[in-house]
């Protein structure tokens, strides 16, 4: 069934093996981004099992599925719909099935055949049953990515449909069922993640990194919240650092600087924290993106291909295998790069972040193009290029693209009561 320019994937498609794609031309910025956000929504659409909803973590057979990459997928929906990707009704039945499969799926402090415990779910399930994989962790992280991007279709889908009131109410329960205050094992800040074999994990999360989204959405939950003063807590581990003539709380890898920003617009507010430095997370933000860049064109590993135009590193794959590659300061820097390094940032810096994208595009495109867009990453220095695109990836790529595109999804979910909530009683008030 055709349908704006793609054909429905039917039951037993899903993970076919990439094929070689040429990178298709563009002149234009809007050109790039368009074929950037388009091609990253079909991983989505292809990668997603319409039994459940699904989606996996990466792009192969054998994986299972990433419940951050089902958040990011949540909202990559909304904005299929809003950019004639897809029909709304399709998107919306495709949500609802989603939720619902989280909704209802098995809790237990069972080791296997649940999908979580507490209301928190587990870092990757079975791609048929929905039930936890391996031996992985119940992920507080994880599970809060999940839940932005059930937020997110929450406000999105607004119509009197019974699939869309299904959704408001799905996200809602979702929320609900969320034990908080248990993910702290008694302490002031959550810790990240929990196994039924042996408990708690003890390392928590404490100190600026991706976690931002966790605690506003913990703080502002309406059932088993967390005390205000968890944000103060969280943030006695911050550490201020001085990088290339560039000051911010440093973290090394981009990511940790992205993710809570596609879904929550930090712009022009700040907590006391960031009010006593006298910026905004988005500006802290910036200041890594630019300093990261400089790291690259001063180049003290020497790597191949490293400068003003191909920089980009964070948490990927690598030559050696996966890592959390950072910079500044170095961190399992070993010369690779990762195309949504740059194409996440694109808000925070979108002059170097689109030259970069270009030439990413003319000098590597055709190596690293597939149906899905961009692969994870590639190393000049070793001639590598991963096997593989990643659905962190291209949701973070879709979300940040449309937020510099059009803000849409932050306009919706800066209109979420939870994340209002969240940042009142985190103290966030206007710089």
């Amino acid at each position: 069934m055709a349908l704006l320019g793609w054909t429905m994937v039917l039951p037993g498609e899903q993970g076919l093996a990439l094929d070689a794609h040429s990178s298709p031309k563009v002149q234009t910025d809007e050109e790039l981004l368009e074929h950037i956000e388009r091609s990253a929504f079909e991983y989505f659409r292809i990668e997603c099992n319409p039994r459940n909803g699904l989606i996996r973590d990466r792009s192969t057979t054998q994986s299972k599925c990433s419940i951050a990459a089902v958040g990011f997928g949540l909202s990559a929906w909304c904005i299929g719909v809003e950019r004639g990707y897809v029909s709304r009704h399709e998107a919306a039945e495709r949500v609802r099935t989603t939720l619902q499969t989280f909704l209802n799926g098995p809790q237990g402090d069972a080791p296997e055949g649940v999908i979580g415990h507490r209301g928190w779910f587990y870092h990757f399930l079975e791609m048929e049953t929905a039930t936890r994989a391996w031996k992985c962790e119940l992920s507080s992280i994880d599970t809060a990515l999940f839940l932005a991007g059930a937020l997110d279709c929450a406000r999105f889908f607004d119509g009197f449909s019974e699939p869309e009131r299904r959704i408001r109410r799905d996200a809602d329960q979702l929320l609900r069922r969320v034990d908080w205050q248990w993910m702290c094992d008694g302490a002031e800040v959550l810790s990240m993640g929990w196994h039924p074999e042996r408990g708690f994990i003890p390392r928590c999360w404490v100190g600026y990194n991706e976690a931002m989204i966790l605690y506003l959405l913990g703080i502002g939950a309406p059932e088993h919240p967390l005390p205000p003063t968890a944000w103060q807590a969280w943030t006695r581990g911050y550490v201020w650092g001085s990088h290339f003539g560039q000051e911010y709380l440093d973290f090394p890898p981009l990511f940790g600087h992205q993710y809570s920003h596609c879904w929550v617009d930090f712009r022009g507010v700040a907590d006391d924290w960031m009010r006593n430095r006298g910026l905004d997370y988005f500006e802290n933000s910036r200041r890594a993106v630019l300093a990261q860049r400089a790291y690259c064109t001063a180049n003290p590993g020497r790597f191949r291909g490293y400068g003003p135009l191909m920089w980009g590193i964070t948490a990927c794959d690598g030559p050696g295998g996966y890592s959390a590659r950072g910079a500044p300061p170095a961190e399992n820097d070993d010369g690779t790069l990762a195309p949504t390094a740059v194409g996440a940032s694109l808000p925070f810096a979108p002059d170097v972040c689109l030259s970069t994208l270009h030439n990413l595009h003319e000098q590597w495109g055709d190596r690293l193009w597939t149906k899905y867009g961009y692969r994870d990453a590639f190393n000049p220095t070793k001639d590598w290029v991963a096997d593989d695109v990643l659905g962190i990836d291209q949701g973070a790529m879709m979300l940040m693209i449309e937020n510099h595109r059009t803000g849409k999804v932050w306009k919706r979910m800066m209109g979420d009561p939870v994340i209002r909530r969240g940042m009142r009683r985190a103290g966030f008030r206007r710089l």
